[in-house]
């Protein structure tokens, strides 16, 4: 049957962004496509708000998506007529990509090359410009100090033009990695067709084109396994950065598990341990400690004592400041990023499109639940209303504590109280940003505790008791956030989290999405406060969800004799 302008679910607006009905029947196939190259801004109940932007664009033709396909889908999808402005925009973005490109010349100096006089002299021209172009070599081609290869392709996409970089990169120091056919404990092992395609697509057979960029994937997909089978790929001494001990020594496990590679070659640089070796796991805090905030990183020297071949940023969305400058000169490095989601609160992204490289591979979450990869998730939010007293003192309350007064209501621990009840068998995570709340709900229903402040000792304890079943309920505060693994947990109830942040709820819901046996169900709460900023900031951690095609239910609470009832059956 033909479609009838009824059916269409977008509405294109003529400043970019995109309208999609929500209960259109047509809305998943609509959400699948706009997610390859446009960004999810707003998610209310009805309609959804994506923005198409040069960044998002870029990242669409990095993954070789033509823009013949982005503006056929827009106009097969669209209620109205796609507005001829918006599909200038997004050829004039397309087209900016690959118009500019880093080569090697023939006497291997570093090359800018434009793809026409006009622009060459346009960017010889600009003020933050000009002084990164050595001496023209001809009209088209500035030749660039190789030392700036980074901070050019920082200051070009800042200046809405991305660099496509073919310079290649220096070979680093012979490693012979394998992967194995069965683990260590005599497991069988091998990648999933997507793990393999995401090597493939980073290493690109090793030419130019490959070596340097982003893979996205939902946790528990085996991130850490691409990053091995990239590791084969190049052959080379790796250097891994994470974002906890605990992470960095989950790595090195699962290096030792699945490549041939022996101990003595496998190194951990944390604040415990100083070993560099050919393949060493570091942690992004080691490197960015110093003693006084006026004097230099003392750590950062770890990027030159190895002739590292790959540098793997676990967690891209996250790398700090410090390690942006220094990666700004490890442009000669082969660069790979791995993350749930490329989201940065600080609005960095463009910097991880230029230092790291583009998006190589982003792997929709809602088909690798379809194909059993990962868990199929229900999302809930609760909203409970604020007690008498506590309103007002919300009401009163200065707006910088407005937030925190709204996460630690006291009534989200009856809450809590019955979705363990809902749950008495299953592996649950209660998590909050805030320790002295997880601390009285802890006591109160007897969970073990897990904070920043616990012991490395007793955090790998408990995170192995919560893997083998010997505890099946563990209150943990943002550390938790990322890389552990906890393959067994399925319920994660979410009391409080860091305002607004998408990344934040994408790792939270990931720390239950690991294939389970049986059901392979995960289900997530969020307890908010009713009517309070709470529930705003919540409101903009839910489109991470949505975008990646979650139903989000929402429950009102109600107050009756001093507790909170649910209405769960909606």
């Amino acid at each position: 049957m033909a479609d009838t302008e009824s059916d269409k679910p977008i509405i294109v607006q003529g400043d970019r962004t995109v309208l999609v009905e929500v209960h259109s029947s047509r809305y998943v196939e609509a959400r699948d496509a706009l997610v390859r190259f446009a960004e999810l801004v707003k998610s209310p109940e009805y309609m959804h708000t994506y923005r198409i932007t040069p960044l998002s664009i870029w990242n669409a033709c990095a993954t070789g998506l033509p823009v013949a396909t982005i503006l056929e889908t827009l106009r097969g999808l669209a209620k109205y007529d796609v507005p001829r402005q918006v599909e200038a925009d997004v050829a004039g973005f397309a087209a900016r990509y690959g118009k500019l490109q880093l080569v090697r010349g023939d006497d291997q100096t570093l090359v800018l090359t434009a793809s026409d006089d006009v622009l060459a002299v346009e960017l010889s021209r600009q003020r933050d410009l000009v002084d990164f172009f050595d001496r023209p070599q001809s009209q088209r081609e500035f030749s660039i100090p190789t030392v700036q290869r980074g901070r050019l392709k920082q200051a070009l996409i800042k200046a809405g033009w991305p660099v496509e970089d073919l310079a290649g990169y220096a070979t680093g120091e012979p490693l012979d990695i394998a992967l194995r056919d069965t683990t260590r404990a005599g497991i069988p092992f091998g990648l999933r067709d997507y793990q393999h395609g995401a090597a493939d697509a980073f290493h690109a057979s090793g030419s130019a084109y490959g070596g340097a960029g982003v893979v996205v994937l939902p946790c528990g997909a085996g991130k850490t396994i691409v990053g091995l089978a990239c590791m084969a790929r190049v052959q080379s001494s790796t250097l891994i950065l994470t974002t906890n001990v605990t992470a960095t020594r989950q790595w090195l496990a699962e290096i030792l598990d699945k490549t041939h590679l022996s101990e003595d070659q496998v190194g951990e640089y944390t604040g415990q341990t100083k070993e560099i070796r050919p393949v060493t796991a570091a942690t992004y805090n080691i490197l960015t400690w110093r003693s006084k905030k006026d004097q230099n990183y003392p750590h950062l020297e770890l990027f030159d004592r190895r002739n590292w071949g790959l540098i793997v940023y676990d967690e891209v969305h996250l790398l700090p400041a410090p390690v942006f400058q220094v990666t700004a000169g490890l442009q000669a490095r082969r660069r790979l990023g791995l993350t749930a989601t490329l989201v940065r609160e600080d609005g960095r992204e463009d910097e991880v499109f230029a230092l790291i490289g583009p998006k190589k591979v982003d792997v929709p979450w809602k088909v690798l639940e379809q194909q059993g990869w990962i868990a199929t998730a229900q999302c809930h939010e609760i909203r409970v209303p604020l007690p008498d007293l506590v309103r007002m003192n919300y009401a009163v309350a200065e707006k910088r504590d407005k937030f925190r007064i709204a996460s630690e209501n006291p009534m989200k621990a009856g809450v809590v109280r019955e979705l363990l009840e809902r749950h008495p068998d299953e592996s649950v995570l209660v998590i909050s940003m805030y320790v002295e709340q997880l601390r009285e709900l802890a006591e109160q229903f007897d969970i073990p505790l897990l904070t920043g402040t616990t012991a490395q000792r007793r955090r790998d304890e408990l995170f192995e008791q919560f893997k083998a079943g010997a505890i099946r309920r563990l209150a943990v505060s943002k550390v938790a956030n990322f890389a552990v693994d906890l393959p067994d947990a399925s319920v994660a109830i979410q009391v409080s989290g860091t305002f607004g942040s998408r990344q934040e709820e994408a790792q939270r819901l990931g720390r239950i999405l690991r294939p389970k046996s049986g059901a392979n169900q995960a289900t997530f709460y969020s307890v908010v406060s009713l009517d309070t900023v709470e529930q705003e900031f919540a409101m903009n951690r839910q489109m991470f969800l949505i975008e990646q095609g979650y139903d989000y239910q929402i429950h009102d609470g109600t107050l009756a004799n001093g507790k909170v009832e649910l209405d769960m059956a909606k």
